[in-house]
């Protein structure tokens, strides 16, 4: 075998890279649906820290409630999005399923359940604010629902890409788990 820097194996033009060994589709795929797993778990982590640093703020009293206001009820619930977040990383290292659909199933019911109830629960105070001009509700001088509906937006954003990556990630172990049965 040559080196780098020295002649080219005796018989051979190059052309005979055909034969050598590929990784598989499934585990390039893998590899690169984790990593933007975990671009959208960061992304989703900074959500989560703000959210928490506004509920914190707006309960510990720390500025008065024409700077930052209380919270709506669906931020509570959302606090445990971290949850899935959490088990999608430990799904990680050892490709393990059954994490993984756990991740899958409590994101539905942590993270895309309250932002939903939030939608509804919003809805009231936007549509006065669209109709009458009227906030109540402040966030740093800004209408407090007209952020938290951007805040939502972007959430639904993340965790809708979440689920869908994680079902695709899901898809190709089991095509991983799949082949190995069958040898």
């Amino acid at each position: 075998m040559a080196s780098r820097a020295g002649p080219r194996a005796a018989g051979t033009d190059g052309s005979d890279f055909q034969h050598r060994e590929r990784v598989a589709m499934h585990y390039q795929m893998s590899v690169t649906l984790k990593h933007e797993i975990k671009k959208l778990i960061y992304v989703h982590l900074v959500i989560w820290l703000l959210l928490v640093a506004k509920m914190s703020v707006g309960h510990l009293r720390l500025l008065s409630h024409d700077q930052v206001a209380m919270p709506y009820q669906w931020e509570y619930p959302y606090l445990l999005s971290i949850v899935p977040s959490l088990l999608g990383l430990l799904s990680f290292p050892r490709n393990n399923i059954s994490y993984l659909v756990l991740s899958m199933i409590s994101m539905g019911l942590f993270s895309i359940a309250p932002l939903i109830y939030g939608s509804m629960e919003m809805f009231p105070a936007a549509q006065q604010l669209y109709r009458h001009g009227k906030a109540y509700r402040f966030l740093f001088g800004f209408s407090a629902v007209s952020v938290m509906y951007l805040v939502l937006v972007l959430a639904v954003q993340v965790h809708a890409w979440h689920l869908y990556y994680s079902k695709k990630l899901l898809d190709s172990w089991f095509t991983s788990t799949q082949e190995k049965k069958r040898k």
